[in-house]
């Protein structure tokens, strides 16, 4: 036992919690993602030297895609949740290198604003799914209660009798 508690609630909690962050994480990024694309509509149609902040704010929020794929793991979200947030890795990482290849191969270059659309719509998915998720009660908290004084034991549904009708008078 740890300040009170038995050790094998601690990952119960840190589960917990981390299925409550996911969908804050979620939601953060694609606000700054919307903020992103905002940054560089400022450097096309503003002042060039804004693609600056682009590219800086990019960099920064950028780990939250790594505490996003952390969470998920913590909180053991569903395989589809957890696959996408590896694939949001994959795709803002990318982001980088197809800047880097403006100049040799500008035609693949030129992915990288579609890249950031799929990154913004992908961060909605996760986000949408990262809710739906915390709302659900978690596996183990179910087990746990079933059985239990008090729980919520799973009970078949009892389909509801119609009433009889009278007979009748045959007289």
């Amino acid at each position: 036992m740890t300040a009170g508690r038995p050790r094998r609630q601690a990952p119960v909690m840190i589960r917990s919690i981390s299925r409550r962050v996911l969908p804050l994480a979620a939601g953060a990024f694609v606000a700054c993602a919307v903020i992103q694309v905002f940054l560089a509509g400022l450097g096309v149609f503003d002042d060039p030297g804004s693609f600056i902040t682009h590219r800086d704010f990019g960099s920064t929020f950028g780990w939250l895609t790594l505490a996003m794929l952390v969470l998920a793991l913590l909180g053991r979200a569903p395989r589809r949740i957890t696959g996408l947030c590896v694939l949001l890795l994959v795709l803002f990482a990318l982001q980088s290198v197809f800047v880097a290849l403006r100049s040799d191969l500008p035609a693949i270059a030129a992915v990288h604003p579609l890249n950031g659309f799929a990154i913004l719509g992908l961060g909605v998915v996760i986000t949408r799914a990262a809710w739906a998720v915390q709302r659900a009660p978690a596996p183990e908290v179910v087990a746990a209660s079933e059985g239990q004084p008090g729980g919520s034991a799973t009970v078949a549904p009892v389909a509801p009798v119609a009433p009889v009708a009278p007979a009748p008078d045959a007289g």
